[in-house]
């Protein structure tokens, strides 16, 4: 048993962390006080899964563009269902397009890291600790999972200097640290903001957060569409979305959600877009709708910043986010944005058109 030593003559027992199965610092102990395993039958029917997804991807994900094109439908449809985890850092770099740019891009990662200075460095490392904090990979002061998250942290913030560094970059990338390398790491977060298969989402972190102010005007609009009684009650308490989903969007709830629900909702997001975001949040609000409309203003901000344990399964909340159609309304409240802030509409990548 490891022992911490604490002066000459007494030694006092460090019991091991308890960790869950992504490596997360478990804070209390099951019911039963022993961790839950998985039943031989979800065993295989997780085997017989990854299977099918080994021989969808092909070797080193040789065969998936081939897939792709011939059977597309099976594909989201199987995304949506979860991506195998011993797959997932494969499968996200296929589906971002980030791979593409890596082998277009021989050198360039190393050149970033090594060679180029930033602006936001002493910015990035003030903020490194807080980026998973619970998570075993990011808690040794200046350990491997701190280094990595700095250097692809500060590598981007070089590579694109009119975002360079913001708060809340650093969920995205430690995110992806935790399925592939600093190098993978990094080309993923460049075709997430520069836009490699879907619009880009750099105005997430440009000045003024622009892309942040569109995407919550979108969501305003949506709820008072899809669920107008909770619509009016915001109105009523002044309720407004950036008090509860900024974050949601900034960090594609990464931050403060639980890990296993915001890996399958990463899962959607680099295949079918953010608007995986909006369909979420508002299955959210629905599956809480009766007990929200409820609350006065104090209770309503907690209640929407701490939704229940059974709202976050993604069992019951995915499906319910699936069928929520969203993408024509985005398209015209963009539109309806762009008029309302003196913006000339231009055409840019849309979203795969089907939901």
């Amino acid at each position: 048993m490891e022992k911490k030593r604490t002066d000459d003559s007494e030694t006092v027992p460090v019991p091991p962390l308890r960790l869950d199965r992504f490596g997360f610092v478990k804070q209390e102990p099951s019911p039963d006080g022993l961790p839950k395993g998985r039943s031989a039958l979800e065993f295989e029917r997780e085997e017989r899964k990854v299977r099918k997804w080994r021989k969808m991807i092909g070797v080193g994900g040789s065969d998936w563009k081939h897939y792709l094109r011939r059977k597309p439908h099976v594909v989201k449809r199987r995304i949506r269902k979860g991506i195998p985890d011993c797959l997932r850092g494969l499968v996200w770099q296929l589906i971002s397009g980030s791979r593409d740019l890596l082998l277009m891009n021989p050198g360039v990662y190393e050149q970033l890291v090594i060679y180029e200075t930033s602006a936001s460095e002493l910015d990035i490392i003030r903020d490194i600790s807080r980026t998973f904090p619970s998570h075993v990979f990011f808690q040794q002061r200046h350990g491997p999972g701190q280094r990595s998250l700095y250097n692809v942290l500060k590598a981007y913030s070089v590579f694109d200097r009119d975002v360079g560094y913001v708060q809340g970059m650093g969920f995205l990338a430690g995110l992806l640290l935790l399925y592939m390398s600093e190098e993978d790491a990094f080309w993923l977060l460049v075709a997430l903001l520069k836009g490699a298969v879907h619009a880009p989402m750099e105005g997430l972190y440009q000045v003024g957060l622009p892309l942040v102010q569109q995407y919550l005007f979108q969501f305003d609009q949506l709820v008072r569409e899809h669920l107008p009684k909770l619509g009016e009650h915001f109105t009523e308490e002044m309720i407004n979305p950036s008090m509860y989903a900024s974050q949601w969007f900034i960090t594609v709830f990464s931050y403060s959600f639980p890990f296993h629900l915001a890996l399958r909702i990463w899962d959607v997001f680099l295949y079918e877009g953010v608007k995986i975001v909006f369909k979420v949040g508002l299955a959210l609000l629905k599956y809480c709708h009766d007990d929200l409309v409820k609350l006065p203003f104090e209770k309503l901000i907690h209640a929407l910043r701490n939704f229940p344990e059974d709202a976050m399964d993604p069992d019951t909340l995915l499906p319910m986010a699936y069928s929520i159609k969203v993408s024509r309304c985005l398209e015209d409240l963009k539109h309806q944005y762009d008029k309302k802030n003196g913006k000339n509409h231009e055409a840019t990548k849309d979203e795969k058109p089907a939901e």
